[in-house]
């Protein structure tokens, strides 16, 4: 079992888990897309997109107050909390592994119907006892595949869960408009989470993911679906992306903090689920120093704002 490494998942070709049960790697991706090597999405996808250039949207300055501008900015994840791993685990499977069926328990209407390849023994959020969303993911770089399970709970021979999603890592494909996934926003949860390999590297080139307390009952693409029944325009809507002022000055962090905040300026956060606000997410790992990551916390709400990306929606086709 491991927690990944994005490094790997996003720049490399994955050959395969080692006898010692780590992965190795053997050279860059190609550009066909064929087994064996595959990237976080394409180069052209908005989760890999810089938005320095960005404008900044009208509305920014009431999306951050109605989150709380004097909030601090909260890294939700780090070694333990709660007896468990702090954050969002992910498994790499190989391309062979098993498959399971998956049993929608709420929102099978909107969820890619099983099975998955995701063993029983995938870690889960919050642990095999956690009581919270209990995400479930699964990455498989052979086949170039992400699957995502919400409110996952393992049976005799497969899963339970609230609602499922399968991604395919080689193409922009949406999910169909209306549909949830694993998160709120119908958006993917793997490739916005801070990795401490990825940190080490000194490089995030993605965006992060982040929730709020509160959201409009609206999207922006990428984003599908909402999960609200408030239509205050004022409250962000799911998808909507932040960014981290280039004023902010970043030197007096720590070289791992500064990683994270360098992402924030050049990629920004995707508004993706309900939560608590300006919590950033991140995978669990015992290498992390939770007191390092709490200084993020002088970081607040009004340190960042929103750009444009596109129409904010209020209605599915």
């Amino acid at each position: 079992m491991v927690f990944g490494d994005f490094k790997q998942a996003r720049d490399t070709t994955f050959d395969g888990p080692r006898p010692d049960g780590d992965f190795s790697v053997d050279g860059p991706v190609g550009s066909d897309g064929t087994p064996g090597g595959c990237t976080i999405f394409p180069p052209n996808n908005p989760w890999n997109q810089d938005i320095t250039s960005l404008p900044v949207h009208s509305n920014s300055s009431n999306f951050v107050n109605a989150i709380g501008g004097s909030k601090p900015l909260h890294p939700d994840f780090g070694t333990v909390w709660n007896g468990a791993p702090n954050g969002i685990p992910f498994i790499i499977v190989p391309g062979n592994q098993p498959r399971v069926p998956i049993n929608f328990t709420d929102y099978g209407d909107e969820s890619d119907p099983g099975p998955y390849p995701i063993p029983l023994t995938a870690p889960i959020e919050g642990g095999p006892q956690g009581t919270g969303d209990r995400h479930v993911i699964a990455l498989d770089l052979t086949n170039c595949m992400l699957y995502e399970l919400f409110y996952a709970f393992p049976k005799a021979n497969g899963w339970d869960a609230s609602s499922g999603a399968i991604f395919d890592l080689r193409t922009n494909k949406l999910r169909t408009i209306g549909w949830t996934s694993a998160d709120a926003a119908g958006l993917p949860i793997m490739p916005g989470l801070v990795d401490y390999d990825e940190v080490q590297s000194g490089v995030i080139d993605h965006a992060l993911r982040f929730t709020v307390g509160q959201s409009q009952r609206a999207f922006v693409r990428p984003a599908t679906h909402w999960a609200s029944t408030n239509t205050n325009p004022n409250l962000p809507p799911m998808g909507l992306r932040f960014r981290l002022k280039a004023s902010f000055d970043i030197s007096s962090f720590s070289q791992s903090n500064q990683v994270i905040l360098r992402a924030l300026k050049k990629y920004g956060m995707f508004m993706a689920d309900n939560g608590g606000d300006w919590f950033l997410s991140g995978n669990p790992s015992p290498k992390w120093d939770d007191d390092d990551l709490s200084n993020l916390k002088s970081i607040q709400g009004t340190d960042f704002e929103v750009v444009d990306t596109g129409p904010i929606e209020t209605s599915y086709p």
